[in-house]
């Protein structure tokens, strides 16, 4: 993927500096932190998810995060040390979120829908947002409370432990995906779909897998309609559908019990994944993104 490295965005919050971070894993109330074991595994889960659904998949369901009063800060207040991989990092995604936001304007406007945009938090073991508790162990996720997008940097050395893609256009698609959350809220899918988990807890986790595919296929979509787009190569797209492939929940539910049990999916299988992401790569259009129909595969 090519793309030139430049200053940090007006829309990220970089929070590495704050120390209010760090800490065991906290998860849901429950008390006590996790082992490295079980920490591998929650990390996993949690990717790409567009909500903290951590507690609620290990017990097969779904909860959102506790709400929580403290507020949380805007900027960081203490100087900023990290690793040469790690600035790179954070100046792609500051490349990637400029770039996502200045084409989903185009591409709503097309439609008629005004685009607000979102702020991207950079952070180190634990802050705080409009969801509750944002904490490394929950991965990256979308928050549409204070439309914001959470990420803890640290994310990639797990994720290339568990064999997944950190290649350039791997972190650009986990990215998009959060954005692809940003505009369901936007355009009103996101509080539809909850009001009608509220209504039949039955479809919870159905409606959930396609709200998280409709995600997917929207990072393809600002992929396809890029204005880095030029610079993104097949071998890119490649390694953006190993990272869909590793996140499906088959392939999580294999590695961490050896079973698989379909019912209880609330993301999507590794083919559903990267089906979803390369329709919306190849059709370039928000329409091509009805997950929610009877006729989607």
């Amino acid at each position: 993927m090519d793309w030139t490295p430049g200053g940090m965005s007006e829309d990220v919050e970089d929070r590495r500096g704050d120390s209010g971070g760090g800490g065991g894993f906290n998860l849901g109330g429950g008390g006590g932190g996790l082992g490295i074991a079980s920490l591998v595994v929650v990390v996993v889960i949690s990717l790409v998810t567009g909500r903290n659904f951590i507690g609620g998949y290990l017990s097969g369901g779904g909860v959102a995060p506790t709400q929580e009063s403290r507020p949380a800060p805007s900027r960081s207040s203490q100087p900023i040390s990290s690793s040469a991989q790690e600035d790179r990092s954070a100046r792609l995604i500051s490349v990637v979120l400029d770039d996502a936001q200045a084409t989903w304007t185009k591409v709503l406007s097309a439609q008629g829908v005004r685009y607000r945009k979102a702020k991207l938090v950079l952070f180190r073991g634990r802050t705080y947002s409009g969801c509750g508790t944002a904490q490394a162990a929950t991965g990256p996720f979308y928050c549409p409370a204070d439309e914001k997008v959470y990420i803890d940097l640290g994310f990639w050395d797990e994720l290339a432990k568990l064999g997944g893609s950190t290649a350039d256009f791997a972190q650009s698609y986990v990215i998009a995906h959060e954005l692809g959350h940003h505009i369901q809220n936007i355009l009103g899918t996101e509080s539809k779909v909850r009001r009608l988990q509220g209504q039949d807890p039955s479809q919870r986790n159905h409606l959930s897998v396609d709200l998280e595919l409709q995600a997917d296929c929207y990072a393809g979509v600002w992929a396809h309609n890029s204005g880095l787009r030029s610079g993104i190569h097949e071998s890119d797209v490649e390694d953006g559908l190993k990272a869909a492939a590793a996140v499906g929940d088959d392939h999580i539910q294999k590695m961490s019990r050896g079973t698989v049990s379909p019912e209880s999916f609330t993301h999507g299988s590794s083919a559903q994944r990267q089906t979803w992401f390369r329709r919306g790569l190849d059709g370039g259009n928000v329409a091509g993104c009805n997950t929610f129909s009877n006729e989607a595969e």
